[in-house]
C-alpha cells in the first residue's frame, strides 16, 4: 500500500468540478489582476479570522515582507523569531535590512513562548514574528502582553495555521499583522504561490495595498518603493472554491490525528502535544523519535512517505551560521534531530492510517 505525504489529486477529485467552473469564470471575465475574485477572497478570509482588513499578495514570504515594511522595520532593527521554522520567516527580516534574532522553542509544542521570547529581546528589538508551527497557535495572551509592554510589533506567521485558534480567537487576529501562505501543500492551498496579510488597523491595510502594488495608490503615481506582489484572479478563484471546504477538511485532519494517537499509544516515540486551548489544524502530524533516518528508510520501503520539518534550525543554516553559529538553542536543536511528520491530509483512508501505524511500530 502506498501512502503519500500529501495527495492533492485526491482533493481535486472532490472539488475539481467547482475549480474548473471557477477557472472558466475568470477566463471569461478577462480580468486577471486585482479583480473581483481577489477582493471577495480578502473579505472571506477577513471574516474567517474575525478581522476587518485582509490584503492578498503573491506568497506567504511576501506577506511577511509586506508586514515588516508596513511596520516600518528596517536597518538597525532587530526582529525576534523562533529558530525552529522554515527559512522564509528569517528571509523576510533580511529583506528589509533588519537583523534576525533567533529564540528557542517550547519542546512540547515547537512554538515560541513568552519566556523564550523575553530571553531574546534587546533594546534594539522592534518586532517579533510568532510562528504557529504545524497548525497549532502559540500561547498568544502572554506573548501579546509582553509585546505591548515592551512596545514591540507583533507579527503572526500563520502559514501553517489557517483554521486554528487560541481560546476562540483565530490565528491572524492576535497581532498587528497576520501572514498567511496558500502554497499548494497548505491546508488551504492554491495551485501556485499565494499569500495574504490580515490586520485590524485601516491605515495598515491601506499601506499594505500600496506596497503590494509598486507603492502606488493612483495609477502611475508611486509614493514609495513597493513590490509587485498582487494575487492573481485565477489563484483567488481557486482559493474561494476551497475555502468553504476548509472546516470539513480540518475536521478530517483532526480525526486522522486522533486515530494516530489511538493506534500509536504506548509506542516508543513522543506524540504531538496539544495545549488544549484551541483548535489544532494539523498541517502536520509531527512526532519525535530516536533513530529517525533509519525509520524513514524503512517506512519508505513499505510505501509510507514521511517528512522532516525541519532538519536544520535557522541559526545553524549556512547562510546564518557565521553570525549565529555559537548560539545555543537546545530545544530547537533537539527538535531538528528528532522530528518526523507522518502523512496527514483529509482524504486519508482508515486502511492507510493503519498501514502507517503498523509499519511505524514495526520499525521501533
Amino acid at each position: 500500500m502506498k501512502v503519500p505525504i500529501l495527495d492533492l489529486a485526491a482533493e481535486l477529485r472532490e472539488v475539481g468540478a467547482e475549480v474548473r467552473a471557477a477557472l472558466e469564470r475568470v477566463l471569461a471575465s478577462g480580468h486577471f489582476i486585482l479583480g473581483p475574485e481577489g477582493a471577495a477572497l480578502e473579505k472571506e478570509i477577513a471574516a474567517l479570522c474575525g478581522v476587518p482588513h485582509a490584503v492578498a499578495c503573491n506568497s506567504g514570504t511576501d506577506a511577511l515582507h509586506l508586514a515588516l515594511r508596513a511596520a516600518g522595520i528596517g536597518p538597525g532593527d532587530e526582529v525576534v523569531t523562533p529558530a525552529f521554522t522554515f527559512i522564509a520567516t528569517a528571509e523576510a527580516i533580511a529583506y528589509v535590512g533588519a537583523r534576525p534574532v533567533f529564540a528557542d522553542i517550547d519542546p512540547a509544542t515547537f512554538n515560541l513562548t513568552a519566556a523564550t521570547l523575553e530571553r531574546a529581546l534587546t533594546p534594539r528589538t522592534r518586532a517579533v514574528i510568532v510562528v504557529h508551527l504545524f497548525g497549532q497557535c502559540a500561547e498568544m495572551p502572554p506573548l501579546v502582553e509582553l509585546c505591548r509592554r515592551r512596545g514591540v510589533v507583533l507579527i503572526e506567521d500563520c502559514a501553517q495555521a489557517i483554521g486554528a485558534d487560541w481560546a476562540g480567537t483565530a490565528a491572524g487576529a492576535w497581532g498587528d499583522f497576520g501572514c498567511f501562505s496558500f502554497y499548494p501543500t497548505k491546508n488551504l492551498g492554491a495551485y501556485g504561490d499565494a499569500g495574504l496579510v490580515t490586520t485590524r488597523e485601516a491605515k495598515n491595510g491601506a499601506l499594505l495595498r500600496m506596497l503590494r502594488h509598486h507603492g502606488s495608490k493612483v495609477t502611475y503615481s508611486h509614493e514609495v518603493i513597493g513590490l509587485n506582489s498582487r494575487l492573481d484572479e485565477i489563484q483567488a478563484a481557486i482559493l474561494r472554491v476551497k475555502l468553504p471546504h476548509l472546516a470539513r477538511f480540518t475536521d478530517a485532519r483532526r480525526a486522522h490525528a486522533a486515530r494516530y494517537r489511538e493506534l500509536l499509544a504506548g509506542a516508543k516515540l513522543a506524540l504531538p502535544v496539544e495545549h488544549g486551548r484551541g483548535v489544532h489544524a494539523y498541517h502536520q502530524f509531527t512526532l519525535r523519535v530516536a533513530g529517525r533516518e533509519e525509520i524513514r528508510k524503512r517506512l519508505a520501503e513499505a510505501g509510507v512517505a514521511s517528512g522532516v520539518y525541519y532538519p536544520i534550525p535557522l541559526h545553524r543554516q549556512p547562510v546564518f551560521e557565521k553570525e549565529f553559529g555559537a548560539v545555543q538553542l537546545p530545544a530547537a536543536e533537539a527538535a531538528a534531530r528528532e522530528v518526523l511528520s507522518l502523512p496527514i491530509y483529509p482524504q486519508l483512508s482508515e486502511a492507510q492510517v493503519r498501514h502507517v501505524c503498523d509499519t511505524l511500530k514495526a520499525c521501533l
